[in-house]
């Protein structure tokens, strides 16, 4: 049986091809091809060295073509000038990506003139004569494109000296915000008389009159003699959607400034992601003028109205048009947007059928502008909207510069309004889809100056409002409705460019001893040698290492507040126990000495002696406006929110599209 069963095997592995042969040998003649069981090892290096230079030699062909590009188009996929039935989709339909609908905000960008009869003294006379206003109210901008690509770095010092009050002496604009009352024709002059003291005026609003206004607001939901019910912020969804709510019981009313982004909006990977906007042209004008509004550089217009010169009128695009511009990164590494594609259309929405749509014009590979075929239709928004995309939304220090630019405000102006809120906000962190701001000028004098009377910026559901006041000594300030400064007198990222926050206020991991302890500061992390700057006024009380901290130096400021400053890689000339130091002073440089993964800023806040968080806790204002100025302060506040409330005067001197 034994037998037969090996005999068995052996044919069954002859069947399958095994053949009995000696071994394989290495004595192929050197370079030819091996013949039988003969192996070379020159043959076989060559061969396999002859494919890896093959695929390494393809894969740099293909990078060059690209130049380095990790997305492209053909000239088909970016035109669409040759589509096939088999593309169910075009190029540039977001929705391929995901799911998901993208969320769509409404956006503003009014720029207005206003009239108000203002009362000034002029040669012992009061005359009433009307002065215009600028007036601006927009959404920030939500992507970043070009109009802000060479925007300064965000530096604390910088800040500090453009947020310094003004003197009289040093050029400033006057201005007149008395307002006194309906315009007038011309100038008409003020006389004054007596009152008699018998006169006594009417009630403006009686009981009675009250009452019926609020039945008026209110409607069907006012009851009489019902119990007061109380309002909570923190009511279920529906019925905090009140515009919407069928309930006969419940208040309606119109939700402003909503974002429609969800809590867990999809962000691109990898970078910078698409974003469309849409937008009307408010009045005729040159095409070039809405385009540099909207992030095309001045060599992209040249190209854009080079390539419509056929089909945009000579006299400039009239009101009404309808723009569509398609936006995305050149580069995974791109910080701002470019301008992919614009569609132009009529304002009618191609009603009586005809196409609404004019002229497309879209990006080569090339960076050329050529002409395109139209983009799939989509119902135009009756206001202008912006498509959200969250890996878009750029910095409020970003944002403020693309908006301010977007309404041809100053760099100076723009910086002095950042700077007004940089104690109260973090001007590294993104801003959400819906933010605005809102801003009252003075109109150009003949020298083309204005001055800034107002700002108030919307972030979330906070509004912070800040008004241009005079004190007797001629110094010019801005002031919250309480009086107080938008400075704080300590900054809460005292180094140059703010740092990268990596480790928060709290207990955490030790990253070194890997145990749970609390973290008594912030980390801000930045280059080795990156100035350091003291957060305010105050007397170095420690200059030297200490263990853990490395390179130290410890400030102590007025009313109990002290700071500290940690992992330093050394110290600035002079630094040493009792000496006086300004805010925004360089006291040191950014190391990692001590105990540190990495190059740094450890920054504490202490407060009679206790540790507080440097990002969240209270500060106290730099600059209060004496009691004294109370009651004309709170005029200036009554006069400039009149302005902010009135209708703008019957020809806008633009509209930022």
């Amino acid at each position: 049986m034994n037998a037969t069963h090996k005999s068995r095997h052996a044919a069954l592995l002859k069947a399958t091809g095994f053949e009995d042969s000696p071994a394989l040998t290495v004595q192929s003649t050197d370079g030819e091809i091996p013949h039988g069981r003969e192996l070379s090892f020159a043959w076989l290096t060559g061969t396999v060295m002859t494919g890896l230079t093959s695929v390494l030699l393809m894969g740099a062909a293909l990078y060059v073509s690209f130049q380095g590009q990790d997305t492209f188009s053909t000239a088909y996929e970016a035109l669409q000038l040759a589509p096939s039935e088999r593309d169910s989709i075009t190029p540039t339909d977001l929705s391929a990506k995901s799911a998901r609908v993208r969320p769509v905000a409404a956006t503003r960008s009014d720029l207005e003139v206003i009239e108000a009869s203002i009362r000034e003294t002029v040669d012992g006379r009061d005359i009433i004569r009307n002065q215009p206003f600028v007036r601006i109210r927009a959404t920030l901008a939500t992507a970043a494109t070009a109009l802000s690509a060479d925007v300064p770095s965000y530096d604390p010092v910088a800040i500090l000296e453009a947020t310094q009050p003004l003197e009289a002496d040093t050029g400033a604009v006057e201005i007149n915000t008395d307002v006194y009352g309906a315009e007038v024709e011309g100038e008409v002059a003020v006389r004054l008389a007596a009152m008699p003291m018998t006169f006594v005026p009417p009630r403006a609003i009686t009981d009675r009159t009250a009452a019926e206004f609020v039945r008026a607001v209110v409607g069907s939901n006012f009851v009489d003699d019902a119990s007061p019910a109380l309002a909570y912020a923190n009511l279920s969804a529906s019925v905090r959607d009140l515009g919407t709510s069928s309930d006969p019981t419940m208040l309606g009313g119109v939700a402003e400034n909503v974002t429609l982004v969800p809590k867990s909006a999809l962000v691109s990977e990898g970078g910078l992601g698409r974003t469309e906007r849409f937008l009307t042209i408010r009045e005729q004008g040159p095409l070039s003028d809405t385009l540099s509004k909207n992030g095309f550089t001045p060599t992209q217009i040249a190209m854009v109205q080079n390539t419509l010169q056929n089909l945009v009128p000579a006299s400039g695009m009239p009101a009404g048009i309808r723009l569509r511009i398609l936006y995305g990164p050149l580069t995974r590494e791109s910080k701002s947007l470019v301008p992919y594609r614009m569609s132009i259309y009529r304002p009618d929405g191609g009603k009586d059928g005809v196409n609404p749509h004019i002229a497309t014009v879209a990006l080569t590979d090339t960076g050329q502008y050529v002409v395109g075929l139209e983009p799939d239709f989509v119902e135009f928004p009756e206001e202008d909207a912006e498509e959200i995309n969250v890996a878009n939304l750029p910095s409020v220090y970003r944002s403020l510069w693309e908006t301010g630019r977007k309404h041809d405000l100053d760099d100076a102006t723009i910086a002095r309004i950042i700077g007004m809120f940089a104690y109260d906000v973090d001007m590294t962190k993104k801003i959400g889809a819906g933010d605005g701001i809102e801003i009252l000028e003075s109109a150009p004098d003949a020298e083309g100056r204005t001055e800034l009377l107002y700002v108030g910026l919307t972030l979330g559901s906070t509004t912070r409002q800040l008004y241009r006041f005079k004190t007797d000594d001629g110094v010019v300030d801005f002031y919250d409705p309480s009086g107080e400064t938008g400075k704080r007198f300590l900054t809460r990222r005292p180094l140059e460019g703010g740092g990268t926050l990596r480790s928060r206020f709290g207990y955490r991991i030790h990253p070194i001893f890997k145990t749970r302890k609390l973290h008594t500061g912030v980390d801000l992390a930045a280059r080795s040698g990156t100035p350091i700057y003291a957060a305010g006024d105050g007397v170095i009380e420690y200059a030297k290492w200490q263990s853990g901290y490395g390179n130290k130096v410890e400030i102590k400021h007025v009313n109990g507040y002290e700071t500290a400053y940690g992992h330093m890689s050394r110290f600035a000339d002079g630094m040493k126990p009792g000496v006086k130091v300004r805010q925004g002073q360089v006291v040191g440089y950014v190391g990692s000495t001590g105990n540190s993964t990495g190059p740094h800023l450890h920054f504490e806040i202490l407060i009679n002696g206790n540790l507080v968080d440097p990002l969240s806790v209270k500060l106290p204002r730099e600059n209060t406006l004496p009691g004294q100025y109370e009651p004309e302060f709170q005029q200036t506040i009554a006069q400039i929110n009149d302005l902010m409330a009135r209708d703008p005067a019957p020809v806008t001197v633009a509209a930022a599209n």
